[in-house]
């Protein structure tokens, strides 16, 4: 049992580092391609080892897939704020800097799960029914927090109100991955299309490790040790919907900013499993995965998914930055506007797969919108109004 629990914890490392740096490929997809063949993989493993491969990869996506949402712009639906601030860093030439500093956030956010473990096991359940009637409220103060902050405020609320009703409209209709299509166009093909445009000039990347004074890691932790409750307790409530909570409550730099979205990330992640096991609820496409597989989770293999995150967070910081070396180094050695024009047929080539006609047709909406939110002249943490408008509305309503 041994054996083959480290040999799904290894593949798992390997699917999750595949998924990882292909753009538009989220982890929920993944999670819905396996579900459809579970049944005859129950038939040569054993459910526990299924789950330890589904926990691996997908804490191990969390980590490498801001490697081409920094270098590519090509974020999938837990990356798309930190497509701004990296980009930003990428254009100093401190792109490894921007990922060092999520990669460096994941890793933090390995303790911060086992120190919420034992608070969402035993309070999780009433924790849920405190916090629930209180959720469109906070999400309305934070997002106006936002909104109040920029000097062309009504600029800022229409961006904010479009990528909103564009986000109920997709989450209303037919499509079986809304984020796919939307997300890809709304963060991802319209950056590459501007970036086309402007044809940036990319330095050369300073690849160092760079120094984290401990006053950096202040604010992202009390930011996580705030949004954490929430995004673990809470239906409908991700890493972006717990980002904006979380970079409300203090105003960050954009290393800051970058730290919090790593950690946020992962957390959200690996807490999903903690709250299988506590309330049997799922807030995660891998914890859904994961549940089809062990319809009622023991104790025991509550700690050996517990033991596969810490295992696997932390061969990932050391993995992540590896590969983060190798990615800028044949980066840097490519025309960035021809990667970026392959980037953006690749995208347009995922959603139309996954998506049909109709997806492909969000799509363009959802990058014609973002077009409009960059040259609004307004932050892009607006654009997240597609997410957080509808679970505002949810929980109203």
């Amino acid at each position: 049992m041994f054996l083959e629990i480290l040999l799904a914890i290894l593949v798992g490392i390997l699917a999750g580092t595949i998924s990882g740096l292909t753009p538009g490929i989220h982890i929920n997809l993944v999670g819905a391609m396996l579900l459809s063949i579970s049944g005859a993989l129950l038939g040569i493993f054993s459910p526990i080892t299924l789950a330890v491969f589904i926990v691996s990869m997908s804490i191990t996506h969390t980590f490498i897939d801001f490697i081409p949402s920094i270098l590519l712009g090509a974020p999938d639906e837990d990356t798309i704020l930190s497509v701004l601030p990296g980009h930003e860093m990428l254009k100093q030439g401190r792109g490894y800097e921007a990922i060092f500093l999520a990669t460096y956030g994941s890793a933090m956010a390995i303790p911060i799960i086992l120190f919420f473990t034992p608070i969402t096991i035993f309070i999780a359940p009433a924790l849920l029914n405190f916090l629930s009637p209180l959720i469109p409220y906070i999400l309305i103060i934070a997002s106006g927090i936002f909104i109040f902050q920029e000097k062309r405020k009504f600029t800022a609320l229409a961006v904010f109100l479009l990528a909103g009703f564009l986000g109920i409209i997709v989450f209303n209709s037919s499509l079986t991955e809304p984020f796919l299509p939307m997300l890809s166009g709304l963060f991802g093909a319209s950056s590459i299309i501007i970036s086309l445009k402007t044809s940036p000039k990319i330095p050369k990347q300073i690849i160092e490790k760079p120094r984290i004074p401990m006053k950096k890691l202040i604010k992202p932790a009390l930011a996580c040790l705030i949004s954490t409750p929430l995004c673990s307790s809470l239906p409908g409530i991700g890493s972006g919907q717990a980002a904006i909570i979380g970079a409300s409550v203090t105003k960050q730099t954009n290393e800051e900013f970058i730290i919090m979205l790593g950690a946020i990330n992962t957390i959200v992640m690996g807490l999903s499993f903690i709250v299988l096991y506590s309330i049997s609820k799922t807030r995660t496409g891998s914890a859904a995965v994961v549940r089809n597989l062990i319809s009622s989770i023991s104790f025991t293999n509550l700690l050996i998914i517990i033991a596969t995150i810490c295992l696997v967070g932390t061969l990932c910081y050391f993995y992540t930055l590896f590969l983060a070396k190798k990615s800028i180094l044949v980066f840097s050695k490519i025309n960035y506007s021809v990667l970026s024009a392959s980037v953006l047929v690749i995208i347009s080539l995922i959603v139309f797969i996954f998506s049909g006609f109709y997806g492909f047709y969000v799509f363009i909406i959802s990058t014609s919108a973002g077009i409009f939110g960059v040259l609004s002249g307004v932050r892009r943490i607006h654009l997240l109004g597609c997410i957080v408008l509808p679970t505002i509305l949810i929980y109203l309503l």
